[in-house]
């Protein structure tokens, strides 16, 4: 089975005048075609940065990273942009639906931006809806809806789109425990289908469901009982940083 995804050395830094913060630190991960990781860390441990690298939502200053079995380490807005409406699903803590347009145009509004004809979208947002479960809310808005059902709104948004890789990021963190259960055997199904989802949570017992559990702490994959690396602020005023001016204009 070949890797879905494989990030070595990735390094990403924050800069202000004082001081460079490394959100990602020589950080190296494969995903192989098919997998469900979860990835779970302390507030503050690179988490988020990591899901915008691999989302290409965010570059970073060195390392490689490959999707799919394409380098993606140096592309173009245009470039980033096509490949995650084409590749890539996203789902997020806040749903991120539009509250003007119903569930069917909710759905419908990636499959636009890609300029899909109007049948091969009604069919894909038909099946989506069946698959999530919604298919008879398909003209109610979004506050007509439970949170549970507007996270399975924003998972037909993705599935609609087919993509290869799903990132889900604290995809239960506004819901209660019974539905947070019920979206996780959601994305159970959709992974068995062979879609590759990582997902970032503070939650163990979603952490759990994943087919595997990774750990971050200070911009780093580490494993439990490891002690912490060292820190990862460093002032400019100082030393010369080792990757001073490696910054990508």
């Amino acid at each position: 089975m070949h890797p879905m995804l494989e990030m070595t050395d990735v390094t990403k830094i924050f800069r202000t005048d004082l001081v460079e913060t490394y959100a990602l630190r020589d950080f190296s991960l494969q995903v192989k075609t098919g997998e469900f990781v979860a990835i779970m860390g302390p507030s503050g441990s690179g988490k988020t940065t990591f899901l915008n690298v691999v989302g290409l939502l965010d570059t970073f200053e060195r390392g490689t990273y490959k999707l799919d079995g394409h380098d993606v380490s140096r592309l173009s807005d245009g470039q980033m942009s096509r490949i995650r409406n084409e590749k890539i699903g996203f789902v997020f803590q806040s749903f991120n639906l539009i509250p003007d347009l119903n569930v069917f145009d909710n759905v419908d509004v990636p499959l636009r931006y890609r300029g899909l004809a109007r049948a091969e979208r009604r069919d894909r947002i038909d099946s989506a809806l069946a698959l999530v479960g919604l298919g008879s809310r398909a003209k109610h808005l979004p506050s007509q809806l439970s949170g549970g059902q507007q996270q399975r709104v924003a998972i037909a948004r993705v599935l609609a789109g087919s993509p290869g890789l799903i990132l889900a990021d604290e995809p239960t963190g506004n819901l209660d425990s019974a539905t947070a259960w019920e979206i996780m055997d959601l994305l159970e199904r959709v992974n068995s289908q062979g879609t590759t989802i990582i997902m970032v949570t503070h939650n163990p017992e979603c952490s759990d469901r994943a087919l595997r559990q990774l750990h971050m702490l200070d911009g780093r994959l580490v494993e439990m009982g490891q002690p912490a690396p060292p820190p990862l602020r460093q002032s400019r005023t100082s030393s010369p940083s080792p990757v001073a001016g490696e910054a990508r204009p």
